[in-house]
């Protein structure tokens, strides 16, 4: 260990010492031993140590090969690469995998280098910060459990088995060396054409503030804490077009009422570290826009971590954005605007270009002691100083998760759509054709994120996770399944020879996998949202038999498919429910577990029509001048069960409140069946005149319930008056008094708000 890192513990330790010797210790605080400690340390670092800090490289960038995307396997780290990035360029954080997961011995041996590198022989001593993207589990750790993607997690609506999915998480990724993880995203997912949306937790802005916050006390105040990062701040995921880094128009008031909300609450639960959307909003690129990342982050929010770029997102201010002549003029704008580190991550140019713009007096040395003091902050949140070699196990949940939170998450989220004559569950005597280009691959159950950056290479799934049709031979037994495996493309000719199977064997149920193959980002772009041709043909085709039809859509976001859904007895969906996705739906099919899931999205019955479910009351307005236009195929917050429950009346305490009240509401919830039940009690409140013109209706408190056989229950919620305001004309919150509507299902009362 070099001396320098044995100074800085020494300084670390002598901070403390000072401290005790010169206050009272109950007066003391964690921030201020860290402000000592961190003055000492920046005071002695050069411009050069600076500016290295806020440097990232991706980890290609080290290892043996021609470049950063084409790396010798195995991937080994060249030291003549690693002594230039880390010792000459002092670069202070590494992210990512060299393309594909790693077993976490692998992970450990890698960051152990690369530490030993820099406290050794960088000339600060200071240990790298690394970062990874494992936003469903330990993305790029084999052998970890890979839990449903975060619509999926929405669709539980159970946030505290998300605050366990993320410690699990946690645990892999510590296990793996890794202290700092690129997750949750935070983006409210209201068009479903961006291919980010099965990234997000839905549309509504209260479900993903409560997920998001969850999560990120689950990766940083659990057994094993990890850095958490917000991304990606913000209005990214609603491009006028529906694809990914392309212009979002979204004014002011907007983004404060519908997309701030989730990012203000998981500020104020303490997420470390934020990332910054990779588009342009309003045409301002976000990177360079100072009202967002300073006056709104830093000064209205708070914020006091860490700030880093999208993937080259400073680069791209010149070759795609076209606000910046060149990368120096690019580096400048986004370091004004508030960027603490970027992520380079392919080139070794910005620190040079930093150091440049500092020592011609264009970006001030405070500004650049900024970041620097964030960045060393949060290394020394997480231990770097301390432990910057990490001392784990390198064990992963292979080894078993014995609560099986994962298979949990996967059982709660899939969400019953349609049953038909109580088509299902079906029973295990049954004889069911299982087809459809999602039934037999582990990755469409993933999806992207998964082992890759696309999850789309079997060769890095985990071993011993079934897919779908794996699944339900294993429940059903192998003569009482037709497997008939088909690719995205497969055409009329294997329509044919399915049908021909339907004839020939006689079974009682198709259970048809539909939706899509794994994406992320750019490559999920799409021009259509309606389901794929060959996809409906195929059910039009099974229909034409007379059988059973189940569709089961395994997808990240909801294709439409109205001119097909009559012809089904049973739908489900699946979402991207993960390694034990597979297991999840063979125990719904089979009635072993009743489906809860209730979507956190509207599913749209026709290509074009993607609207909110807290829409303005004028796009209820039909054609005909009825006001039937908002007609999706499935609403927020749907889903049904084997064993349904009904809300048989509600009850207000008052008639009238004032701004300081909350209102009582009781449910009385009823299950008359002789099964176990779970319900999802949604109260929605309606404003019914207000300045800005109001939502039809806004989801403004939910409850997951567990309700015995033939069993009623009177449940209380309560919801402060002061979460029923908006975004005024000003853009400042607003609460106005006037008279409201409660609802729980089909039943309302009204109320009045008195000032």
């Amino acid at each position: 260990m070099s001396n320098r890192f044995i100074c800085i513990n020494a300084c670390l330790a002598i901070t403390i010492l000072f401290l005790f010797s010169c206050n009272n210790s109950s007066t003391i605080t964690t921030k201020d031993s860290n402000k000592l400690f961190l003055d000492s340390l920046i005071s002695t670092l050069s411009l050069e140590d600076k500016v290295g800090e806020m440097t990232q490289l991706t980890l290609g960038m080290l290892c043996d090969g021609s470049g950063p995307y084409t790396l010798d396997e195995p991937h080994t780290l060249n030291e003549e690469k690693l002594k230039t990035a880390i010792v000459d360029l002092k670069i202070g954080s590494i992210l990512n995998s060299g393309g594909h997961s790693y077993s976490p011995s692998k992970w450990n041996a890698l960051i152990q280098s690369i530490q030993a590198a820099a406290i050794n022989e960088k000339t600060s001593g200071i240990p790298v910060l690394y970062g990874i993207d494992a936003i469903h589990g330990a993305t790029y750790t084999s052998g970890s459990d890979l839990c449903p993607q975060q619509i999926g997690l929405a669709a539980t609506w159970n946030t505290e088995l998300v605050r366990k999915i993320a410690e699990n998480s946690a645990r892999d990724v510590y296990e793996s060396g890794i202290p700092w993880n690129f997750s949750p995203v935070l983006d409210l997912g209201i068009d479903p054409r961006w291919p980010r949306f099965w990234e997000t937790f839905g549309e509504d802005p209260l479900l993903t503030s409560d997920m998001g916050e969850a999560m990120v006390l689950g990766y940083q105040e659990g057994p094993y804490p990890i850095a958490a990062t917000l991304k990606h701040f913000y209005g990214y995921g609603m491009p006028l077009s529906g694809k990914d880094r392309t212009p979002a128009w979204i004014p002011e008031r907007q983004l404060r009422e519908y997309f701030l909300p989730p990012f203000e609450r998981s500020i104020n639960a303490g997420a470390k570290t934020i990332m910054v959307n990779s588009g342009e909003l309003n045409g301002i690129p976000v990177h360079v826009n100072k009202k967002l990342l300073h006056d709104l982050l830093r000064v209205e929010l708070g914020f006091e971590g860490v700030l880093v770029t999208d993937w080259e997102d400073i680069k791209y201010l010149v070759s795609r954005h076209k606000v910046a002549e060149n990368y120096r003029d690019a580096v400048k704008l986004a370091i004004d605007a508030g960027i603490d580190m970027s992520m380079v991550p392919t080139d070794i140019e910005f620190p040079g270009i930093l150091l440049d713009l500092v020592k011609d007096g264009e970006i001030s040395e405070a500004r650049i002691d900024e970041s620097v003091r964030r960045i060393l902050n949060l290394k020394l949140e997480l231990g770097l100083f301390k432990n910057p070699i990490p001392k784990t196990s390198a064990l992963t949940s292979e080894e078993g998760d014995l609560n099986n939170y994962t298979l949990q998450a996967a059982q709660e989220s899939i969400t019953l759509l349609k049953n038909e004559s109580e088509a299902l569950p079906i029973d295990l005597d049954s004889k069911i054709l299982v087809t459809g280009p999602t039934a037999n691959s582990l990755l469409a159950l993933n999806g992207g994120w998964s082992g890759t950056w696309q999850g789309d290479n079997p060769k890095y799934s985990n071993s011993g996770r079934p897919n779908a049709a794996e699944a339900l031979i294993q429940k059903f037994g192998e003569d009482h399944v037709i497997n008939f495996p088909l690719e995205m493309d497969f055409d009329e000719s294997d329509i044919e020879k399915i049908v021909s199977e339907i004839k020939l064997q006689k079974p009682d149920y198709a259970i048809l996998f539909l939706g899509e193959m794994p994406y992320t980002e750019t490559p999920g772009n799409i021009e259509d949202l309606e389901l794929f041709q060959n996809q409906k043909d195929l059910a039009t085709a099974l229909k034409a038999t007379g059988i059973k039809i189940i569709y089961v859509f395994i997808e990240g976001r909801p294709r439409t498919f109205n001119d097909i859904e009559s012809m089904a007895d049973g739908i489900i969906m699946a979402y991207l429910p993960g390694d034990y996705g597979g297991v999840a739906l063979s125990k719904i099919i089979s009635g072993e577990v009743n489906p809860t899931g209730r979507l956190p999205f509207t599913w749209p019955k026709h290509a074009s029509s993607h609207i909110p479910y807290f829409r303005k009351h004028t796009e209820d307005i039909h054609t005909d001048f009825s006001l039937n236009a908002f007609n999706p195929q499935f609403n927020f917050g749907y889903g049904l069960s084997y064993c349904q429950t009904s809300i048989d009346s509600i009850t207000i305490d008052k008639s009238s409140y004032l701004i300081d009240d909350t209102i009582e509401l009781k449910v009385s919830v009823s299950n008359k069946n002789d099964c176990d039940a779970t319900e999802i009690i949604q109260v929605y409140i309606s404003d019914l005149v207000a300045s800005i013109t109001p939502s039809v209706e806004r989801l403004r408190q939910y409850k997951r319930v567990n309700i015995g056989p033939n069993q009623t229950l009177e449940i209380t919620m309560r919801i402060p008056l002061k979460n029923l305001g908006f975004i005024g004309i000003d853009n400042s919150y607003i609460i106005e008094s006037g008279s409201f509507k409660i609802r729980v299902n089909k039943l309302s009362k009204t109320f009045d708000l008195i000032k």
